[in-house]
């Protein structure tokens, strides 16, 4: 998937531990593991914000793009894709 989560790098910066982010924001440990490693599919506003206020930071911080091999621009919504 193109969206790399890095929670992990906040939470060494602000040495804590999962479990005490989990409570902070009020999401179960097995629903931050899931966000954490990269398996949620979405992410509600209210739980990165959540995120954000507890680990002091700004959504980029905690999500970045990296395009994968071969994905078409078109995707991205590049206008040179779709010149003719």
């Amino acid at each position: 998937m193109p969206i790399v989560v890095d929670i992990d790098v906040m939470l060494a910066r602000r040495k804590m531990p999962v479990g005490v982010l989990a409570e902070r924001i009020g999401i179960t440990p097995a629903n931050l593991a899931v966000l954490k490693n990269g398996r949620a599919k979405a992410v509600r506003f209210t739980t990165l914000a959540a995120l954000c206020e507890v680990l002091d930071c700004q959504p980029g911080d905690l999500l970045r793009w990296v395009p994968e091999d071969g994905e078409d621009s078109v995707f991205r919504g590049d206008a040179r894709s779709q010149a003719g």
